[in-house]
This record gives C-alpha cells, structure tokens and sequence, in this order.
C-alpha cells in the first residue's frame, strides 16, 4: 500500500518569518521604498492559462506532494496556510551599492514542512511587488527553463543550491529585450516554483545596516540564526563570529565545487549571495566550454570581467567581506571579523587542494603538486580545449599519452603533443602509474548543463515539446554514469551553430 501523498492545500504551512520580523503595513502596491521592513505582503498576479510542464519528483517526494495541475504554482490560486510576500533586501551589483532592491519577480508563498525540516516555497515570475522597480515582475519561459533544469542540476552534481519544484507555462506573453539592444519582442511566459531553507541573502542584512535601521539588523540576524542554524547563537561576539565562519565556510565550498566543474554564476552580486552557502538566482550562468579562465557568460560583465570564472573565490571573498561589513555594528570587537575572511580563504584554500587531487585521482595533495596543477591550467589554454571531456577523459586513460584525451580538442591538428605527452608522463609518475580512477570519475562529471543543451531544451519548449527539457532532466540526475544511451547526442564539445548564438555563448541578466 502506497504512503498517501500531501496535496498543496493540506501541508502544514508556517510564517516564521513573517511573524518575527518587521514588515510592510501596506499590503501589495506599485512599486516603492519601504524603509525599516524585511518584507511586504503581495498575491501573486493569477495567470490567463496555467499549465504543469516540468515536474520535479523528488523535490515533491521531499514535500510529500502529489503532482498538482498549474493553477496555485502558476500563482493563480493562495490556499490556506500561505501568507504570500517579497522579500526586502539590498545588494551590491558589480562592485557599487545599488540600494533597496528585494523580490521583484519572486513571491514566497510561505514555509512547508518537508520530510527534512521547513522549506521556503517561492513563485519567479509570477507578479508585480513593490520591489518591482520599472519592472513586471514576470520570467519567460527562456529562464524558466534555464533555472528549472540547472537548479536540479547542480543538486546531482554535489554542489550546494537552491532546488525547483515545477515549471508553469501561463499562457500569456511577456515583452522582453533579450540582449538590452532595444530590440523587445513577446516571449512566452513562465513561472517556477523553487525551494530552499530561506531565501535570505548577504543583501538581506546590509539593507539594514547601510540605512542606520540597527534594530532590524539585529531581529533579522536573531530569526536567521534561530531557525537556520540552530547550532550557533546570535549572542555576543563569540556567537555571532562563530556563525559568520559557518557562513563563510559554505560559501567558499560552495564555489570551490563551481569551480571543480567549471560553473560561471555570471552575476555574484551580493544580493545573489545566500547565507546557506548555496547557488541561488540562475541567470547568465554558464559552464566554460573551452577551458579559458577569463571567460563569463553574462553580456553585461564582458567589459570588467568581474565575474570571470577564474575570478570567483576572490568574488567570494569580497562578498564575505561586505557581509561582515554589515553584521559589524552588532559587534562589540569589529576587529575579530578579519577571524571571518580568514576562515573563508583557509576553507577555499583547503577545498581547492582536495578538489585538484580528486581530479587528477592523488592519494592525497602535496606542496609540491602546486606546479603540477599550474603547468596542466597553462596547457589546457594553449588551444581550444573542452574542460568537461579533458578530465572525465583523463579518468579512463590507461597510458600517458595525449591521443586517447584527442576527444577533447577543438581541432586535433592544434594539440601541442609534445607538451601534453610530458606533463602526462609527470602525472603518471606523481600517481606511481596508478591514478585513483574511481575518485576521478567521482570529481569529473561526464555530463553538465551546457547553454547550448539548454537552449535547444528551449527552442522545443516553445513550440510546445517538453521532451528535451524532460530528457535532460533524467540525463543531469546521473552527471557522473556513462548513461550511454545519451552519450552521442550530449557528451560532445559545442557545436559550431552554438558558438556565437545567443542563448549559447551569449547571456543577460534577462536569461
């Protein structure tokens, strides 16, 4: 017999949030400043035609739901036990304090028990807020898609994040400027649900310091710290230093595993930062395709590069640093704080040995791996070469020598095999001609979300075909098996029509 499933009406919803934090007296409204409030109350806008496209199993198993139709997903219907709002928070947007920000397309329906503790319910695209700005506070179908499938993606992976519960096409069209070139079109719309244990982010907290607003700063870090990490304690310095380490840890695991796989987030403001430590926000993310570490996918960043692939830990860092800048008032020694950031670079420092000797199947790091591993980041850029194929490639190879790692160059004819063939001999005497294999295949997945897999995923789903966007569904929940019957159509290098195709090499913050 079945154990009997929950629908969305009848789990048990909670509002802690809500009920412990300062909050907006108007409810709904047009867009506006809000000052000295965590949140405001707002309904999501109920779309013309709601339809279940994508469904996620096993965040449903999680939640202990039955799959639903469209209707409350794609904000059409509030049942009983939600509390609908949008978050208030602030951030810094490629290196400048850009102010009140908050959940402009993103409305939480309220907190759900799940099977492993209480998980925040959130619609993307599903209506104006006050925190809107010039905006609709809409998603199209386009980044629905993009942030249903690498949400679940990422989780298989091993990399800390945030997950999605389902995809709702709603029917209507949504004008959007897809490259910001002035050329708006209607794109069909779209809303995710995404879960998480909170969707608070550094942003959340500097709000409040950067205004003055102490007492909320406090009674925000109070609820945070309470329901989110019960193992540490808002009181007094050690308290509050102990926890911004826990903070600092997940965030740099969290970017050590990005870079493990070669994810580029493409837009780590700090507002994009979450205090769990995990990839929240999916935009102009991308996976490097060639190994080039000055590579980003977001079109808006392509003059600075701040947020570069190989430019991450130090993002991370800074973004670190502007937290602790906004927990200090609350501090009576501001100083401990550089015990944080050093907490974060030793963490980083410690994942990013383990990460290399896992990829190139080391029993252990050692010192004097360092030149090792920099020779291997000179050679992979020497010539146009597929980061994913190098190393799961590496993790079969049953002799030092570059023809049987050929797959993963551009163009073979390039490969400098007189480089290559050395430092693969060094490696093969590092490792006594006895790479662990088994914990390379576990470090190097075969499979990733590639902006080109994507967006053919894409281009089906608006016609109506969701059968790509479900194939690469179960193909990610299994990134690092062979699954060969997958293997002609995805484990390949991008292909030509991608390489200048917007979608594909090219990405906005509308993505």
């Amino acid at each position: 017999m079945g154990v009997a499933k929950n629908t969305l009406e009848s789990l048990q919803w909670f509002s802690r949030f809500l009920d412990e934090t300062p909050g907006d007296e108007e409810e709904g409204g047009s867009p506006r400043r809000i000052p000295n409030v965590c949140w405001s109350r707002v309904n999501p806008t109920p779309p013309p035609s709601p339809k279940l496209e994508l469904w996620s199993n096993e965040m449903a198993d999680e939640l202990g739901l039955e799959r639903p139709d469209g209707q409350i997903l794609g904000g059409g219907k509030i049942v009983g036990g939600m509390d609908p709002y949008a978050q208030r928070y602030g951030g810094h947007q490629f290196g400048n304090w850009a102010g009140q920000l908050g959940d402009g397309r993103a409305i939480t329906l309220g907190e759900a028990q799940g099977k492993n503790g209480i998980l925040e319910l959130q619609l993307k695209g599903a209506g104006l807020t006050p925190y809107s700005r010039f905006a609709d506070g809409k998603a199209v179908l386009r980044s629905s898609i993009r942030e249903f499938l690498c949400s679940e993606a990422m989780h298989h992976l091993g990399i800390p994040t945030t997950r999605a519960l389902s995809l709702v096409s709603t029917g209507e069209s949504v004008i959007r400027d897809i490259m910001y070139d002035g050329n708006p079109k209607p794109e069909p719309g779209a809303v995710v649900c995404r879960v998480a244990p909170s969707f608070l982010r550094f942003g959340s907290f500097q709000i409040h310091t950067n205004s003055g607003d102490i007492p909320t700063l406090k009674n925000l870090v109070e609820h945070t710290v309470k329901h989110h990490f019960a193992n540490h304690s808002a009181d007094g310095d050690e308290g509050l230093i102990s926890w911004l380490k826990h903070v600092a840890e997940q965030t740099a695991n969290m970017i050590s595993h990005w870079m493990r796989v070669g994810f580029v987030h493409g837009v780590m403001n700090t507002d994009n930062m979450s205090i769990h430590g995990l990839t929240i926000d999916y935009g102009p993310y991308g996976w490097i395709e060639d190994f080039n570490p000055s590579w980003t996918p977001n079109t808006t960043d392509a003059t600075t590069r701040r947020y570069q692939y190989g430019q991450q830990p130090q993002i991370g860092a800074w973004n670190v640093a502007r937290l602790l800048e906004a927990i200090g008032p609350l501090m009576d020694e501001k100083e401990r704080l550089y015990e944080v950031l050093d907490t974060y670079y030793d963490t980083f420092e410690q994942n990013n040995k383990s990460m290399w000797a896992a990829k190139l199947g080391l029993s252990k790091y050692l010192e004097s791996d360092e030149s090792l591993i920099s020779e291997l980041i000179a050679l992979l850029q020497e010539v146009e070469t597929d980061m994913t194929i190098f190393f799961h490639k590496l993790s079969f190879v049953e002799s030092p020598n570059i023809e049987s790692l050929e797959e993963a160059f551009y163009d073979p004819s390039t490969i400098p095999v007189e480089g290559w063939n050395k430092w693969l001999e060094k490696w093969w005497d590092r490792t006594n001609a006895t790479p662990n294999q088994e914990e390379m295949r576990k470090a190097n997945p075969k499979y990733v979300l590639r902006n080109w897999m994507a967006q053919l995923a894409i281009d089906a789903a608006e016609k109506g075909d969701y059968s790509i966007a479900e194939e690469l569904y179960e193909l990610l929940k299994n990134p690092y098996d062979e699954q060969s019957k997958y293997e002609e159509r995805w484990y390949q290098k991008r292909p030509e029509w991608a390489r200048n195709r917007v979608g594909c090499s090219m990405l906005s913050c509308s993505s």
